[in-house]
Parts: structure tokens; C-alpha cells; sequence
């Protein structure tokens, strides 16, 4: 499973990526936070069109948070990147 929360500025770019995430078949836990659940190759799809299309266009106060649950690997984009601080899990 993996987690993928956001934070993006522009409500075109912000609404754009939220559908583009929904095709990967994310369901909306919060109003920037979804949960993908389905097969590794899915997941990896997903991460490879995020960093494809959405990336370059995150801006400095941009982030998006990729939480993946069964492994607890982080990836981050945009501004994100720049808070790497200890992460304490529970």
C-alpha cells in the first residue's frame, strides 16, 4: 500500500495531479491524501508518471509525500525534499 499525500499551490496543476493519481486506482482518505492499494507493478507505474509529468513542474512551495506502508520506504518531491529530518515510526 502505499500513502500519497500533497501540498500543491496551483489548483490546476494541484487538481490535474489528483486525477492523474485516481487512475492508478487511489481513494481519496483526506482532501490531499490517498491510498494505493494494488500490485507492484502499479506502483511502480505510478511512481514513473509522477516523476515524468508532474515533477519539473512542482514549484518551491510545492511537496508531495509518497509513504510506501509495506516496506516503509519515502519518497519525496518538491519542497518535501528540503525537510529531511528524523522520521519516527510507531
Amino acid at each position: 500500500m502505499l500513502i500519497i499525500s500533497y501540498d500543491i499551490k496551483d489548483d490546476k496543476l494541484r487538481n490535474h495531479f489528483a486525477k492523474g493519481i485516481r487512475k492508478f486506482g487511489a481513494i481519496r482518505l483526506q482532501y490531499s491524501v490517498y491510498e494505493v492499494t494494488n500490485t507492484q507493478r502499479i506502483f511502480d507505474n505510478l511512481l514513473s508518471y509522477i516523476e515524468e509529468i508532474y515533477s519539473a513542474q512542482f514549484g518551491g512551495d510545492d511537496s508531495v509525500i509518497i509513504f510506501d506502508v509495506n516496506s516503509v520506504k519515502l519518497k519525496k518531491y518538491g519542497n518535501a525534499i528540503h525537510r529531511d529530518k528524523d522520521i519516527v515510526y510507531f
